[in-house]
């Protein structure tokens, strides 16, 4: 007689215990004890028939390639995922959005540029995650807080393609003392490259005639950032 293998058993959220149920883990232990998985089931709410939420969550994660995949995803490749649909998508992109934003309204709050890594903080998260080159401006004042965070170019950054007066037009209209230049690889890989280091030394020198100190240039890849002014690359 041919034997036949029971179903595996998978629970469904109600039927586990409080402290596994990741909205109760939230509120007793806080946002940054849940795994990846566990936010996103939250924000997902309910799983599917045979797949409790924590198992969709983990299985999204695993067919996006983490959650830099999932927030890389456009709302048509969302829906297309099993068991997703429309209201679990727009959930997905609604919570997204609310994390750039906050990123967007962090020069709002006048940050205070002390050290490569602030600026870093301020944008890595989302240019790390752009899928092509940006090219972005942060505008300081005389104490070196941000004023502005423009974008000047998108698209392949070259000596060719940028012209000096896009580079600092904001920051002369805005009066700027400096700006730290910034601008990401979409390879992940942020080691610069020669064409970086001369678009450097071209937008240095510029500087130095207007009057706008170019205090930095960082180049942003997947959770790693270059200094170049640290590394002497651009810089005399």
């Amino acid at each position: 007689m041919e034997r036949t293998t029971a179903p595996e058993y998978i629970p469904m959220i109600r039927d586990l215990p409080m402290d596994l149920r990741p909205r109760e883990r939230m509120l007793y232990a806080g946002p940054s004890a849940l795994s990846t998985a566990e936010l996103l089931a939250i924000i997902l709410r309910v799983g599917n028939k045979g797949e409790n939420v924590i198992r969709m969550a983990e299985r999204i994660l695993a067919q996006m390639g983490g959650v830099t995949g999932l927030a890389q995803a456009n709302f048509e490749e969302l829906c297309a995922l099993h068991g997703m649909g429309e209201a679990k998508a727009t959930q997905i992109k609604a919570a997204l959005e609310l994390g750039k934003r906050l990123l967007a309204a962090s020069p709002q709050d006048r940050l205070q540029v002390r050290s490569p890594t602030d600026v870093a903080n301020l944008l890595m998260l989302e240019m790390g995650l752009l899928q092509q080159e940006e090219l972005r401006c942060v505008l300081l004042d005389t104490k070196n807080f941000v004023t502005r965070v423009p974008t000047v170019y998108t698209g392949s950054l070259n000596t060719t393609v940028i012209r000096v007066a896009e580079v600092f037009r904001e920051a002369i209209r805005a009066n700027s003392a400096g700006i730290i230049v910034v601008h990401n690889h979409p390879s992940g890989d942020p080691t610069p490259s020669p064409e970086d280091v001369r678009v450097t030394e071209m937008l240095v020198e510029a500087g130095l005639l207007l009057d706008v100190s170019v205090l930095d240039h960082l180049v942003i890849g997947r959770n790693r950032y270059v200094s170049m002014k640290e590394r002497g690359l651009g810089f005399k």
